[in-house]
């Protein structure tokens, strides 16, 4: 056997400690990221009744692929729990996400959600957000929307999940609360990556170890 990578133990505790806080009969949100890749077959493991939704295409398949009943997110309201990783989480509890390009699908699937649980590696848990902050924009007039926020930059990837332009912004994130209504007010952002506090309801932090802490919650 070979070393054991610290960063996947770490996702691996996380991801484990999520699972164990579904119970049956759940209506489950699933997120998207290398973490939630752990959280999928920690799930299934435990072969619960679960009623699941996706927040992006891979996430879909790879849940169906280990059983998991993915309906679409059309006719259901409410979900008791989201579960997603995030790429930057401030002392404050501000999360940075979008680096899959799914922020808009997993920041609907979290306001819908009972609670949010993010699950996160110690890396992932920095002193003050930095940018870049993922922001998904409209095609339509898409050139005057990067005109206007100053400091996109697009991707060299593919479309969102419901066919958005995804993009970067490289702007000041010394008040995260400020750059999110900056970024909401602009015509052509269909949403950006940064997640409020108020939306978060408990981070929990793998360690390498294998054990977790709860940062926030």
């Amino acid at each position: 056997m070979g070393p054991v990578d610290p960063q996947a133990a770490a996702k691996q505790a996380a991801a484990e400690h999520a699972a164990a806080a579904v119970a049956p009969g759940m209506r489950v949100g699933l997120g998207t990221g290398t973490t939630v890749a752990y959280l999928l077959p920690a799930l299934a493991r435990r072969r619960l009744d679960l009623v699941c939704v996706a927040t992006s295409p891979a996430t879909e398949e790879a849940a169906r692929s280990l059983g998991l009943d993915v309906r679409p997110f059309g006719e259901i309201d409410r979900l008791d729990i989201a579960i997603d990783g995030a790429d930057q989480v401030s002392p404050e509890g501000w999360l940075v996400k979008g680096g899959g390009g799914a922020h808009t699908r997993e920041k609907i699937v979290a306001a819908a959600a009972d609670h949010f649980l993010v699950i996160v590696s110690p890396d992932k848990v920095v002193p003050a957000l930095h940018p870049p902050v993922p922001v998904e924009l409209m095609a339509f007039g898409l050139a005057a929307t990067v005109r206007a926020l100053d400091g996109v930059r697009l991707r060299d990837c593919g479309p969102s999940p419901d066919g958005g332009v995804i993009a970067d912004w490289w702007g000041d994130l010394a008040d995260p609360g400020a750059a999110a209504v900056r970024l909401a007010a602009q015509p052509g952002v269909v949403e950006h990556g940064l997640f409020p506090r108020e939306l978060v309801g408990t981070v929990v932090v793998g360690e390498p170890d294998g054990r977790t802490r709860t940062l926030l919650g």
